[in-house]
């Protein structure tokens, strides 16, 4: 059960996943860090446009959608109520509280979807990480708060002046019950501790830890006597021993116990270096860096998350075959993470982009063996015309995504007439040639066509192809013919150097003509290969 949901959280939560059914949860929610942080608390007269999430760009802005959602919400009443009624008291009519209020109904699904054995993993910045918490003991319950864990998410240094550097990510966990599963995770030895395993037999080096703990017992056989050695007669305030004398039968029958040479010593356990599982792992993780942009894992999302704390927080909040819940997926490393480790997982974006890059990500990294349904997405023409008239830009990143074409990230009503590229290998070594691409979803003509040459010519480009929903006319057929072809030697074809390309054929499987390209990872940068090894779980190289 691997499904990947296009569409509000929200509504994908209330809608298609059932009451207690996932393991875990991580989230990321989009949050502009870059932002000034006075910016998102600077009041607002609620007229501005609904908020919406755009990829790169995630910006909040109180309005009228907001004081809506709002007045559902406190309606209800209840602890949440309660707190987004102080929010608003605090902070008044900003951005930071549109975001709390966004965020307010899907963490109330999220528990609802959690199983009683499940944890959640809520990843934040310092500027709204107390607000988040506050909403989430109001959901969770206070006494359900297990960590507030710091990512050291960068050591560069920085010239921000008259302030600390910023240098860390929050994750806020919590459990839903007591019952919530968790797996202690260990980070390597280090030269310190190493330093302390003195000991050396013929079972390896070990070092010795105490038998015996401080404070009598007033109860039991760990006060009492054990092989002449009294604990009560040890220290100012007595002794007992750790374990029950049974136990400590075994240890010296197993050679493990160390007793003492000189009448005043006690025993002590042999604890070898082979049974030392590493450091335990603490609330600051500073030992997983962020993504180098040059790096094999990188794939150019601007807040991609390294696989290696995704698989840290699965590896202790779950089992293999739990479910795993992204409901902010973005590029998938979470998606990626759960396909790795053996666990079903569930993933949602608002993006086409995201849904697109996901996709890639999962056929680059483990080819067929990720089997997996996206839901939401345009599967016929009705469907793709009515994404059209309700959201142009995600039919834009839809259609380009049918090709396999990476959007063009520049501002609205800056593409130059280009909307997307693909890019391929020429015919000598080292040089790279591009298709562009120009999407329409109205109306088109021939003067369209017309501009697709002008910007092909202008961008000295290879090929040209033209989406439409609409038929071509004759003239815009004609107007492409002219444009002549793009030769290929090394492949011996020639391909018409403009291209027209219906929704309708897009669907039906027709592709772009076009050299192969599985020469170049350029048009979207290739994630890396799974690599099983023999007798083991498949795992992502990185």
């Amino acid at each position: 059960m691997n499904l990947l949901y296009y569409g509000d959280n929200l509504d994908v939560l209330r809608r298609h996943v059932k009451d207690e059914t996932v393991d875990l949860v991580y989230l990321d929610p989009p949050f502009n860090s870059n932002t000034n942080y006075n910016v998102l608390f600077a009041e607002k007269d609620g007229s501005a446009a609904a908020s919406q999430i755009r990829a790169f760009t995630d910006t909040w802005t109180w309005n009228q959608e907001d004081e809506a959602v709002f007045a559902e919400i406190v309606t209800a009443g209840g602890r949440v109520a309660d707190c987004l009624r102080a929010f608003r008291t605090f902070l008044g009519e900003c951005d930071m509280l549109a975001y709390l209020v966004m965020m307010a109904p899907r963490l109330v699904e999220l528990r609802r979807v959690m199983k009683p054995t499940a944890s959640i993993y809520l990843h934040c910045d310092p500027t709204a990480s107390h607000y988040l918490k506050m909403l989430l003991d109001s959901i969770f319950g206070a006494e359900h708060f297990t960590n507030s864990i710091s990512w050291k998410r960068s050591g560069r240094r920085s010239s921000i002046y008259k302030i600390f550097r910023r240098a860390h990510d929050e994750l806020l966990f919590y459990k839903k019950t007591d019952e919530a599963v968790f797996h202690n995770q260990y980070g390597e030895f280090d030269e310190t501790l190493l330093r302390k395993y003195t000991g050396l037999d013929n079972r390896g080096k070990f070092r010795l830890v105490p038998l015996m703990a401080s404070g009598k017992t007033s109860t039991g056989e760990t006060g009492k006597p054990w092989r002449g050695f009294d604990p009560n007669m040890r220290g100012k305030a007595g002794m007992h021993w750790l374990t029950t004398h049974d136990k400590l039968e075994k240890y010296v029958s197993e050679g493990l116990v160390d007793f003492p040479r000189k009448s005043d010593g006690v025993p002590q356990l042999k604890y070898y270096l082979d049974q030392n599982k590493g450091v335990p792992s603490s609330d600051f993780w500073d030992d997983i860096d962020l993504i180098n942009s040059m790096g094999n894992e990188s794939l150019g999302y601007p807040t991609q998350k390294p696989i290696a704390l995704l698989e840290r927080i699965i590896s202790a909040s779950s089992n293999e075959g739990d479910t795993i819940l992204d409901p902010f997926c973005g590029c998938g490393t979470t998606i990626a993470a759960a396909q790795k480790m053996n666990r079903p997982w569930i993933g949602i974006d608002i993006t086409h982009l995201a849904i697109m890059l996901i996709k890639h990500r999962l056929n680059d990294s483990f080819g067929d063996a990720a089997k997996f349904t996206v839901i939401g997405e345009p599967v016929s023409l009705p469907d793709a015309e009515a994404l059209a008239a309700s959201d142009p830009y995600q039919f834009q990143w839809w259609a380009l995504g049918l090709v396999g074409a990476r959007p063009v990230e520049q501002k609205k009503g800056a593409d130059k007439g280009i909307d997307g590229r693909i890019i391929f290998q020429g015919d000598k070594p080292g040089n790279f040639e591009s298709v562009i691409l120009s999407v329409k979803a109205g109306h088109t003509g021939s003067a369209h066509v017309l501009e697709l040459k002008g910007v092909l010519e202008r961008e000295k480009a290879a090929i040209g192809v033209l989406i439409s929903m609409q038929e071509p006319t004759s003239p815009m057929r004609t107007e492409a013919v002219t444009a002549g072809f793009y030769d290929s030697d090394t492949w011996g074809k020639k391909y018409p150097k403009v291209q027209i390309l219906t929704v309708a054929e897009l669907l039906a499987g027709k592709k772009v003509e076009m050299p192969p390209i599985r020469q170049v990872g350029a048009t979207f940068k290739k994630a890396p290969k799974v690599r099983k090894p023999e007798g083991e779980q498949q795992g992502l190289k990185i």
